[in-house]
């Protein structure tokens, strides 16, 4: 994965971790309430996590700036209902509860 890992832009580095760290929160509600059938996701999703936010760090060293500065310059470009790096897009449980409440997506926009 890292040899994949330095051949992608800043941008879809970060929005591959922020994604993944959605879909950690989830799996992790859903292991706590005892709905997740594969457990080995979150060792899975904790492991890819940590190789994005490396390859970040290798970046920022790179160029001499500060921890974090790629994370926070393109994590407002993010979005969460975009297709993320396991192929499937954002949504499942999160999404729904945000469905049902009028927060974030296409729809609350629309409706200014």
């Amino acid at each position: 994965m890292s040899s994949d890992l330095r051949e992608i832009s800043d941008e879809t580095l970060v929005h591959r971790e922020l994604g993944f760290e959605r879909e950690m929160v989830e799996a992790s509600f859903r292991h706590r309430t005892n709905q997740l059938e594969d457990t080995s996701k979150l060792k899975k999703l904790r492991r890819s996590i940590a190789q994005l936010r490396t390859e970040q760090r290798r970046r920022e060293k790179a160029a001499g700036v500060a921890t974090d500065s790629l994370r926070n310059q393109h994590r407002a470009t993010f979005r969460p209902g975009a297709a993320v790096a396991s192929g499937k897009t954002a949504g499942g449980f999160l999404k729904g509860v945000a469905d049902r409440f009028g927060i974030g997506g296409d729809e609350a926009a629309s409706e200014d």
